[in-house]
């Protein structure tokens, strides 16, 4: 898949953006499951890190969860999400050594803007980031 435009539901959009404003001194985490490559659930997983301030760690136990109910609903991972709450929205040295999905999107939300929230994608690949244009749309 080599889609460098990629559609967000709204309802998705704002579900990940709420996350984050309600941790804005932790990185949130998840898993977004997607069907037909459209994403269309939301995964929220613990952040078990050891400085969740400044990186994150999905929860093994919870991400293994995630994944069997993406199975089961038929879907299939289609991005990694996480927070910045002091960064901007561009993957980090540890968001590059440690993506290990080539294939999912990574989303970054940033709370690091005055009252305007950023998300950004990007594909990583032997740490090595291409940003993917996002958009809205709306549910159909």
């Amino acid at each position: 898949m080599t889609q460098e435009h990629i559609q967000i539901p709204r309802r998705l959009a704002n579900q990940l953006l709420h996350l984050a404003q309600i941790s804005p001194d932790f990185e949130i985490c998840g898993l977004i499951g997607g069907k037909n490559d459209l994403p269309s659930s939301c995964y929220p997983i613990k952040n078990t890190a050891e400085q969740p301030q400044q990186r994150f760690q999905l929860d093994p136990g919870q991400q293994i969860s995630a994944m069997a109910k993406m199975r089961d609903q038929g879907e299939k991972l289609f991005a990694i999400y996480h927070s910045h709450p002091t960064a901007p929205a561009t993957p980090s040295a540890v968001d590059l050594e440690l993506a290990s999905y080539p294939e999912a999107l990574y989303l970054i939300i940033s709370l690091n803007t005055k009252g305007i929230l950023e998300m950004r994608g990007f594909k990583i690949d032997h740490k090595s980031a291409r940003e993917i244009v996002l958009s809205l749309s709306e549910e159909v």
